[in-house]
């Protein structure tokens, strides 16, 4: 039995292309980039090129770039930061029931810290409403964090239309788009948004690096102290490997879009899927507004994870998690409303670069003795 690799929304391999540009700083150019002479010169410049590459991808003036250990750090970086640099202004923070944990946890830690935070709700598909946003604001928010697409489900947020109504109000808006660079466009300008958090592993760049883009006059308080790197915004030795791989793996994304193939092969999947499964299998998110890459379908019924067990060399993911011996829902599918025993039954297919449609067929084929 073959392996198949369909969880691209957990992490992605490091592309051939990627791990080249990487190798010189592994084997030779080794210096500091804080350091003058000529053993610096060569890891300073690449943080740079880098540096500009993320910009490319964004849209954005390269100085405008932080790089950081990934999605966790620029997401806290772009909470905390917001709330200890302005604090004296208002402590209040909207913020939506799906997120990433790398959002929700650092919002329950302000929480603790005097912080009072708006969770707002999502339909059936997994949208926000913008005049929800709206009324959530009050005199005393100074941030809204709302995530560009959702990692279980797809789900693309109207973050342009959210982004006039923060401008409107006076308010910074946050994205988290760890999941949509790469696979649909994330330009700042287009959004409208003054903080945006990518993360390297998300597309074909390695783990351990990521990006917050922060909008040029946008003031916020250090995560990490220390010496001034990256403009005073985020201390430690940058890593001129982990940037070029970032900023390599940005340089593809544009350079290289693959959106209409994986679109396309997530559409055939899953009409083939409904073809065989009929009512007895659901498609979770919505229908149009969601990642090209991404299928969450449920088999009401039956358990993700069971399901996923039989299915010898499949990696995917499940919309449950199974914890001392009790199943508990996706607090994603939870807030979408969508029934226990459905929710418990779903599985999110993330397709890649290099899936192949016989790769989707063999997987069909597999979930066949499942038919009704």
């Amino acid at each position: 039995m073959s392996r198949i690799y369909l969880d691209y929304n957990a992490s992605t391999p490091i592309a051939p292309e990627v791990a080249d540009a990487m190798r010189p700083f592994l084997e030779a150019a080794f210096g500091n980039p804080s350091s003058p002479h000529w053993a610096g010169a060569p890891a300073k410049e690449a943080i740079e090129t880098a540096r500009g590459q993320v910009a490319a991808l964004l849209g954005c003036a390269a100085d405008e770039i932080v790089f950081t250990s990934g999605g966790s750090e620029s997401n806290n970086m772009a909470l905390k930061g917001v709330f200890f640099a302005q604090r004296e202004r208002g402590a209040h923070i909207v913020t939506t029931r799906i997120e990433h944990p790398a959002i929700v946890e650092p919002a329950r830690f302000l929480e603790r810290r005097g912080a009072k935070v708006t969770c707002l709700p999502v339909d059936k598909s997994g949208l926000v409403d913008p005049d929800d946003v709206r009324k959530a604001i009050c005199d005393r928010t100074i941030l809204v964090s709302i995530m560009h697409a959702n990692n279980e489900v797809g789900t693309i947020q109207p973050i342009g239309e959210i982004a006039a109504i923060t401008r409107e109000r006076g308010v910074l808006l946050h994205t988290d788009a760890a999941q949509s660079a790469g696979k649909i466009a994330t330009r700042v300008d287009e959004l409208g948004v003054d903080l945006l958090t990518i993360a390297g592993h998300k597309l074909y760049a390695p783990k351990g690096v990521g990006a917050l883009y922060i909008r040029s006059g946008v003031g916020l308080e250090p995560l990490i102290h220390g010496a001034g790197h990256e403009g005073g915004r985020r201390a430690g030795t940058e890593s001129a490997v982990l940037a070029t791989g970032l900023g390599k793996a940005c340089e593809l994304a544009l350079s290289c879009p693959r959106a209409d193939r994986m679109c396309r092969l997530r559409d055939g999947f899953w009409e083939r899927l409904h073809a065989a499964f009929g009512e007895h299998v659901v498609l979770n998110g919505h229908p149009e507004r969601r990642l090209p890459n991404t299928l969450n379908v449920s088999f009401p019924g039956h358990i993700g994870a069971d399901i996923l067990a039989r299915l010898e060399g499949v990696a995917a993911s499940t919309g449950s998690a199974c914890h001392e011996g009790k199943v508990q829902l996706s607090p994603v599918l939870e807030a979408m409303g969508v029934p226990p025993e459905v929710g418990m039954g779903a599985i999110r297919f993330s397709l890649g670069r290099t899936t192949t449609q016989a790769e989707i067929d063999q997987v069909c084929d597999l979930l066949n003795v499942y038919r009704p």
